[in-house]
């Protein structure tokens, strides 16, 4: 038995407990169910298909039982699974499907008229409807396979997942997620919160973010606990769950606490058993802190990347309010380093980029040497972040090297949307920026300089949604005469969100 297929672990000790349901059919899987059904699937996999260690599988799916059986399978045959984002629009999924280049795409029927116009897609030599999985993956019918799958020979190193985040020149980057940081990620989430196999949480993040599978899935499921799948986030049925559920620890972002603060059902709603929710993707509002803690849950911070962790720093909520605006300590095993733009350590108090080292970190990027090699030097990963630290080993964000900007808890960069704008014909010039939103914290702000007297801001952004997910596209359009630029010649993009800000 490896030891990196968890599910056939917890199947010896914890048979009979039931380790994932899936709320929207109430479906259930046990540890048992999970491994013989994982089993079968391996074989499938391996035989039918004919996948190999180290072979892409990419999927585009909603949270369900069937996608958690591949990621079960994947640690049985050594694959490595590439989630898709069903929130992008056909252009962005082509691009990933080239540049991974999966053996096997699997996805829902709902999502195939995305896949559709996909040249890459029309070219993989094989696809697997997930409904049809779903059919194969029965419970209730007993295969031969079931009973036990030869698993290959799986390094610490290999890949178990490529995710892919925006890059900063425009086009995605597909993050090296490896078997040896699902286990150090564990390892560093239960150490700095309480996890164990009496945890129970509802997952409602999607599975296309390091989110929805590492902040607790993966670590859940080594442990072996229990999670509630849903497909999305409902805020008034995510408030019920917490509490039927029995719910220890959930993680979300601010505007989804704020969304369930908002229900009516929140000022009477008890959570006896949930000792803190999880905050990641930007900082909460200490009046929406105090507003969850007057309901007796706990607030705890923290910062996380796809590339390390995710699960990188932590706040305790003892000092939520003491050290508000910080993003905690750094969790066990996660070395940190703030240095200056020659790479010399800085002292408690001036601000730097935050590095980090440790076995959580990636081992680079799918097929992109270049990019490995600008943000993995000597072992230590680059954030890109200004971050400053207190005289108690507090850390804050300062501010994002990278323009990155988050717009209700999805990374948003302005050189993706910025090429998208100048690839219309009108457009001579485009800036993005983020800029306050009282609901989805950022939105997206476009600064544009017209070839032509032709200004319309709701033609822009149509042609911005044929080319990018719903969140990407600009809020807000203004037109200038030309963009202001620094001695370079470079974009000023401080003058441009202080012209916002003083507005």
């Amino acid at each position: 038995m490896s030891h990196h297929d968890w599910a056939a672990k917890w199947a010896v000790y914890s048979p009979d407990k039931i380790a994932l349901k899936e709320y929207e059919t109430q479906r259930t899987f046990t540890y048992a169910v999970l491994n013989r059904l994982g089993n079968r699937l391996a074989h499938q996999l391996s035989y039918a298909y004919g996948i190999r260690r180290g072979d892409r599988v990419a999927v585009l799916a909603e949270n369900c039982l069937e996608y958690v059986l591949l990621f079960v399978a994947a640690q049985k045959t050594g694959c490595i699974l590439v989630p898709i984002n069903y929130r992008l629009s056909s252009p962005e999924i082509d691009y990933l499907l080239q540049d991974a280049e999966p053996a096997l795409v699997i996805h829902e029927d709902k999502f195939g008229k995305l896949l559709e116009p996909s040249v890459t897609y029309q070219n993989t030599k094989q696809t697997w409807a997930l409904e049809a999985l779903r059919i194969f993956c029965n419970p209730t019918i007993l295969l031969p396979e079931d009973q036990h799958f030869t698993n290959n020979s799986i390094a610490d190193s290999d890949p178990a997942f490529i995710l892919y985040t925006s890059g900063t020149t425009g086009f995605p980057k597909g993050a090296l997620y490896t078997h040896q940081m699902l286990f150090w990620n564990s390892i560093n989430t239960a150490m700095s919160l309480i996890i164990n196999s009496e945890s129970r949480t509802v997952n409602c993040m999607p599975p296309f973010h390091t989110g929805g599978w590492n902040v607790l899935l993966t670590p859940f499921l080594h442990h072996g606990a229990y999670t509630c799948l849903m497909k999305k986030f409902e805020a008034p049925t995510v408030l019920q769950l917490l509490q039927e559920e029995g719910v220890t620890l959930f993680m979300g972002v601010p505007t989804m606490l704020k969304m369930m603060a908002d229900e009516p059902a929140f000022e009477v709603a008890k959570f006896p058993n949930l000792l803190y929710i999880i905050v990641g993707g930007e900082p909460m509002p200490i009046p929406l802190i105090e507003k969850w803690d007057a309901r007796q849950v706990p607030i705890r911070q923290g910062y996380g990347m796809t590339e390390v962790g995710p699960n990188l720093t932590s706040l305790h909520q003892r000092d939520a309010i003491r050290k508000k605006g910080s993003i905690g300590r750094s969790n066990f095993y996660v070395d940190i380093r703030i240095v200056d733009e020659h790479g010399q350590d800085l002292p408690p108090g001036l601000p730097g980029e935050l590095l980090l080292h440790g076995p959580m970190v990636t081992s680079g990027y799918w097929r992109n040497p270049e990019a490995t090699a600008k943000a993995i030097k000597d072992g230590w990963f680059y954030t890109g972040d200004m971050v400053r630290q207190d005289d108690e080993g507090y850390l804050y964000v300062v501010d994002r090297i990278k323009n990155m900007f988050i717009s209700g808890g999805e990374n948003v960069y302005p050189a993706e949307v910025e090429r998208v704008l100048l690839s219309h014909p009108d457009v001579a010039e485009a800036a993005v920026i983020g800029v306050p939103d009282a609901k989805w914290g950022e939105v997206g702000k476009a600064f544009v300089v017209c070839r032509t007297t032709q200004r319309n801001t709701q033609d822009l952004q149509q042609h911005c949604r044929q080319h990018l997910a719903a969140y990407k596209v600009p809020k807000y359009v203004e037109f200038l005469d030309a963009l202001p630029k620094n001695d370079t010649g470079k974009i000023n993009r401080i003058l441009l969100k202080d012209s916002t800000l003083e507005r």
